[in-house]
């Protein structure tokens, strides 16, 4: 098989939105286009460092007497996603970050949200992308949970935003996230 030039792409956000959380138990979407369940929240933007996945094996060298190496086992496979949101005034983003109950009010009427050490709740993420030559990609990830919040900084000049690090869980079968594509019409 040759080189294929258009087979290079960029991954820019769905207009609709490119990052959705839903409750833990969610049934999590299997394709690329059906229509996302009423129990997804959009996020907003994300920042333009965009979508990072590390998906990485890390393994152990054991070796015999002499020095050769003779056994490589797998000793963890994590599986995180990073992005920031920078939509600081959005409800969603701010129980995704705080957690569902340490949110409370409405903008409108005066919003309270506690930082406390509660544990983060499991949702079920897609994120939902644009690649070249109009094929829809989305990542589907059945239980994540946030395991890290960046700084938050208050500055002229630049968003507020929530840097945030979703480590993806193995579902029932093992897997810990899923990758969909499909060329749009």
């Amino acid at each position: 098989m040759a080189n294929t030039v258009t087979n290079v792409s960029t991954g820019k956000p769905a207009v609709t939105g490119g990052v959705w959380a839903a409750v833990a138990g969610t049934t999590a979407p299997t394709d690329a286009t059906t229509a996302l369940a009423a129990a997804f929240k959009c996020l907003g933007y994300v920042s333009e460092d965009g979508l990072t996945n590390s998906n990485s094996p890390e393994t152990e060298n054991i070796k015999a007497w002499g020095g050769d190496i003779v056994l490589t086992p797998l000793t963890e496979k994590a599986d995180t996603f990073t992005f920031t949101l920078i939509e600081a005034i959005n409800t969603e983003v701010l129980k995704v970050v705080y957690g569902d109950s340490n949110v409370t009010g409405t903008l409108a009427q005066g919003m309270t949200v506690m930082a406390n050490a509660d544990e983060p709740a499991s949702h079920v993420w897609a994120f939902e992308m644009v690649l070249t030559g109009n094929t829809l990609k989305r990542v589907v990830v059945p239980d994540g949970v946030v395991t890290e919040i960046g700084d938050i900084t208050y500055v002229d000049g630049e968003a507020v935003g929530y840097e945030l690090t979703i480590t993806a869980r193995p579902d029932a079968s093992g897997n810990t996230h899923y990758e969909y594509l499909k060329t749009s019409a």
